[in-house]
C-alpha cells in the first residue's frame, strides 16, 4: 500500500548522514511530499550550513566520523539561535541506552534504520506541526506580553494624569486660600509698623513732659521695658514681612508649577519651571537627614521660551530632582545637585528680522542636565530605569512610575529625548533634549 498523505505543513529540512545512499533516499522521500531539503555529509559541514540558514527540522545520523550526532546536537542546543530547532535522530543503533542518550542531549524523536518511508513522513510531519504550534505559541506569548506592557503603561499614564489633575486643582485651591490671608498680613504689616511708631513716639513724649509719673505707671514702665520694645518691635515686623513674602513666593511657585487654568500648550520659561520646582522641594533640600544641606548649583544659559506642555515638563523636573534627592539621602557631605541648560543650534544663516540670540528655532532643542554626586547605578539598573513599575526603592517608597512617565512626557508628548549617564560610585546625570517648538 502506497503512502499518499499530504502533510499539513511544508518545511525546510536538513539531512545529515555520512552515507550518500541514505542522504539521497531521504531527500527523495521528503521532496516527493513537497518538503524543501538540503544535505550535509558530516557534523562540521552541518553546523556551518545551519549557522548560515537555520532549517525547520534536522534529520541527524548518530554514527559519523570526526563528530558524531550526539556532539552535533549538543552544540546546536547550546546556541540560543539554534536551540529550538527540532532534531530527529536516525540510527542503526537500536539499544535502549542509545535512544535514552539521544533524548538526553536534546533530540525530539528517534527513527531506527532501516527506516520505513511511512514512519519517516509521519514523524517529520508530526515534528514540523509541533514546531509550528510552538512558534505560534511563542508569537502569541510575545504579543500578550507586549499588550500587557502597553496596558500597564496606559494604566500608569491614566493614573498619573488623574493624580496630577487632582493635585493641580488641590494646589491651586490651597494657593488661593493661603494667598488671601497672606496678602492681608503682608499688606497690613507696614500700617502696623506706622501705628507702632506713633505709639512709641507718644510714650516718649509722655516720658519727656511727665518725667515723674505715678508709682503704678512707673512700675508698669519698668515691667514692659518700652526702650526694648521700641528697638525690637521693628525687627519683629520685618521678620513677619519676610515670612509673608516667603509664603507668597511659595504660593506663586505652587500656582506656576500646577499651571491650572492656563493654556496647556504654550511658550514658557524653562528656568522658571525648574526654579519653581526647587522652591517646592526646599524642605527636602534643607532637612537632609542630619547629613547636611544639599547644595544646588545652577549653570543656566540664555534660553528662548519653549513651546511645550508646561505642567507636564514641571512634573518631569519634579521626578528627576526628587530621585536625585533620594540618591543623596544617605550620602556623606558634600552633597550636590547640578543643573545646567543650553541650546543646540544648527549651522544655518540668520534670517532677516530674526533675533540673532536665538537663530532658526525650528528643529532646535533646549538641553537640560540634572546631575547628582550620589552612589550611581549599575549598567543593568540603568538600562531598566525607564521601564514601567521598575524601582530599586524599598517596598512602599516608590512605584517605579516616575521615570517611565517622564520618558513618555519627553519622548511621546514633546518629541524629545531623555537619557542617563551613570556608573557605580559616579553619581547619575539625566539629559533632556526638548525641541524649542513642539508641533502638536
Amino acid at each position: 500500500m502506497n503512502y499518499e498523505a499530504t502533510p499539513v505543513l511544508k518545511g525546510n529540512i536538513l539531512i545529515v548522514d555520512d552515507i550518500p545512499t541514505n542522504l539521497h533516499l531521504l531527500s527523495r522521500i521528503l521532496s516527493k511530499q513537497g518538503y524543501k531539503t538540503r544535505t550535509a555529509p558530516d557534523g562540521p559541514l552541518a553546523l556551518r550550513s545551519i549557522e548560515l540558514t537555520p532549517p525547520d527540522l534536522i534529520l541527524l545520523d548518530i554514527m559519523m566520523p570526526d563528530m558524531d550526532g550526539y556532539t552535533v546536537c549538543k552544540e546546536l542546543k547550546a546556541s540560543p539561535q539554534t536551540k529550538d530547532i527540532p532534531i530527529i535522530f536516525i540510527s542503526a543503533l537500536n539499544e535502549t541506552l542509545d535512544k535514552v542518550k539521544a533524548f538526553e542531549v536534546g533530540g525530539v524523536d528517534y527513527i531506527t534504520k532501516p527506516f520505513q518511508e511511512q514512519e519517516v513522513l509521519a514523524r517529520v510531519s508530526n515534528q514540523l506541526m509541533q514546531r509550528q504550534l510552538f512558534q505560534q505559541t511563542q508569537s502569541y506569548a510575545q504579543q500578550l506580553e507586549q499588550t500587557l506592557t502597553e496596558l500597564k503603561k496606559t494604566q500608569a499614564q491614566l493614573i498619573q494624569k488623574e493624580k496630577m489633575a487632582s493635585l493641580g486643582q488641590l494646589v491651586a485651591g490651597i494657593a488661593h486660600e493661603i494667598n488671601n490671608p497672606v496678602s492681608f498680613i503682608y499688606g497690613n504689616i507696614a500700617l502696623a509698623a506706622d501705628y507702632a511708631r506713633d505709639l512709641v513716639r507718644l510714650v516718649q513724649l509722655y516720658r519727656h513732659y511727665y518725667p515723674h509719673p505715678v508709682t503704678e505707671i512707673s512700675d508698669e514702665l519698668d515691667k514692659i521695658e518700652p526702650d526694648y520694645i521700641a528697638d525690637d518691635y521693628p525687627k519683629l515686623l520685618n521678620s513677619m514681612k519676610e515670612g509673608a513674602s516667603r509664603i507668597s513666593k511659595i504660593v506663586l511657585s505652587l500656582r506656576n508649577f500646577s499651571r491650572l487654568g492656563e493654556e496647556k500648550h504654550k511658550p514658557v520659561d524653562i528656568h522658571e519651571g525648574i526654579d519653581n520646582t526647587l522652591v517646592i522641594l526646599q524642605n527636602r533640600l534643607k532637612e537632609a537627614n542630619k547629613t547636611g544641606e544639599i547644595e544646588v548649583v545652577k549653570h543656566y544659559s540664555q534660553l528662548p521660551k519653549v513651546t511645550c506642555y508646561a505642567s507636564q515638563l514641571n512634573q518631569v523636573f519634579m521626578n528627576l530632582l526628587t530621585n536625585a534627592i533620594d540618591a543623596l539621602e544617605n550620602q556623606a557631605s558634600p552633597r550636590k545637585i547640578t543643573i545646567g541648560t543650553s541650546v543646540i543650534y544648527e549651522s544655518e544663516p540668520v534670517l532677516p528680522n530674526q533675533d540673532s540670540k536665538f537663530p532658526n528655532q525650528n528643529n532646535q532643542s533646549v538641553v537640560i542636565h540634572i546631575a547628582d554626586n550620589g552612589c550611581g547605578m549599575s549598567e543593568e539598573v540603568r538600562h531598566r530605569i525607564f521601564d514601567p513599575f521598575f524601582t530599586t526603592k524599598p517596598i512602599g517608597s516608590g512605584t517605579g512610575l516616575g521615570l517611565a512617565i517622564s520618558h513618555d512626557i519627553v519622548v511621546e508628548k514633546h518629541r524629545g529625548q531623555i537619557s542617563c549617564i551613570s556608573a557605580p560610585g559616579g553619581g547619575a546625570e539625566f539629559i533632556l533634549e526638548i525641541p524649542i517648538s513642539v508641533k502638536c
